[in-house]
């Protein structure tokens, strides 16, 4: 079996309207499965955590499409594919590989550290209980309000911006840049030549500012590393870890909040034995990136040599998706009710965040800000409930991303 028989890839959902069920597909048909992103991309899709865990602890695999991925000289040919140029066709740790990612990572990951984000905490509370002041008074009736628009969302938002320097008036277009990236419902040009537009005119905007007004902050720093040793950092690097550090910074602890507090409001004797202290929200956060990781799948990687997986051989040079969504919800690896949200079952092996060198440096701020957010949300509201059936719950409009579009509330019965 190779990639390229058309007739034989799965075609990938580009709305992710039912990321659990499409995985369980997936996991049926074998352990690797050649797949169609969005656009008609080929790549190869690991259906359970094993093989997911393999492939991205193999050094055999690759993160660089300039280097690895046999299609890349032809992207230009395909405009469906511009899409994916958000993801591949910049420089930055996603996107690197050897000595190249290590440069980069080493750069960065130093500003979140264990120790760092300690530090930030009092700052994550205060503009927590700024928040839930503010949904207070909003929702001081019965109305419906929403949680993620109210809370998940601003709270990484506005902690990601502060720790980088994002002047006011740039906050709204850094997430809508955002937004745009992970939405892949739209692989059309038009949509993709908008992301890149955003690109070249938001990051340079902000690294602009930092430049002519230098602070305390993560961009002035790496302006500075840019402008003494341009070997360490060009300018394209500086651009694209931007977008990559703000973006993971934020998009992914916004699905991690608004996940949380829907699994705990659809099960609550969970939210019951969390508020007896029988189980701790340490174990709710692991459960709910386990079972609704707030990244599903992530492209691209790409096989350096022909990697031998079982009865199926990815040819060197094709691209391959991390499937966190399917990994999480192997029942090979978590049982036959890997399906169910369990919070006592203390799972706290998932792969949400990666694993080895391109492990999420942003881990402890996102697991800070959940831990701090969801114990305050639920002891300010304790009657808090869904306002909405559950099948109402909209999925974002994306394969990568794996959240809701909106967590209508009502805060009091």
């Amino acid at each position: 079996m190779t990639v390229t028989d058309r007739t034989d890839r799965f075609v990938i959902d580009p709305f992710g309207a039912d990321i659990p069920g499409e995985s369980a597909r997936l996991r049926a048909l074998g352990r690797v499965v050649p797949v169609e992103l969005p656009g008609g991309i080929p790549a190869w899709a690991p259906t359970g955590y094993d093989r997911l865990r393999e492939l991205i602890l193999d050094p055999r695999v690759s993160r660089d499409p300039r280097l690895h991925w046999k299609l890349w000289p032809e992207i230009g040919e395909h405009p469906s594919w511009g899409w994916i140029l958000g993801w591949v066709g910049v420089v930055n740790m996603l996107s690197t590989y050897g000595a190249d990612h290590a440069r980069l990572r080493k750069l960065v990951a130093p500003s979140f550290t264990h120790r760092r984000t300690e530090k930030l905490r009092a700052r994550v509370e205060a503009v927590t209980a700024e928040l839930l002041d503010a949904l207070a008074a909003d929702g001081a009736g019965r109305r419906v309000v929403d949680v993620k628009a109210a809370l998940a969302q601003p709270l990484p938002m506005r902690i990601i911006c502060e720790l980088f320097g994002v002047p006011d008036e740039l906050v709204d277009d850094t997430r809508r840049l955002i937004a745009a990236i992970m939405d892949t419902s739209d692989p059309s040009p038009e949509a993709a030549a908008f992301v890149q537009q955003q690109i070249g005119t938001v990051l340079p905007a902000l690294i602009a500012h930092r430049s002519q007004h230098p602070a305390d902050d993560l961009t002035t720093e790496l302006i500075r590393v840019r402008d003494e040793d341009g070997d360490r950092l060009s300018d394209e690097e500086l651009l694209y870890t931007l977008l990559l550090v703000i973006g993971a910074g934020f998009e992914t602890t916004v699905n991690l909040i608004g996940n949380a507090v829907v699994a705990l409001l659809r099960h609550p004797e969970q939210l019951a034995a969390v508020r007896a202290g029988k189980t701790g929200w340490e174990a709710v956060v692991d459960e709910t990136l386990r079972v609704h990781p707030s990244i599903a799948s992530l492209p691209l990687r790409f096989a350096v040599t022909d990697i031998v997986v079982g009865d199926v051989t990815i040819p060197a040079g094709d691209a391959i998706i991390t499937t966190y969504a399917a990994a999480g919800l192997d029942p090979a690896h978590y049982g036959p009710d890997a399906d169910v949200f369990d919070a006592a079952r203390g799972a706290d092996d998932h792969l949400a965040f990666g694993i080895g060198v391109h492990r999420c440096i942003g881990a402890p701020l996102a697991r800070a800000e959940a831990l701090t957010a969801l114990p305050a949300l639920f002891e300010r509201f304790p009657e808090m409930r869904l306002a909405v059936r559950e099948d109402e719950l909209r999925q974002v409009p994306s394969f990568i991303a794996f959240g809701w579009q909106e967590v209508p509330v009502l805060l009091r019965a």
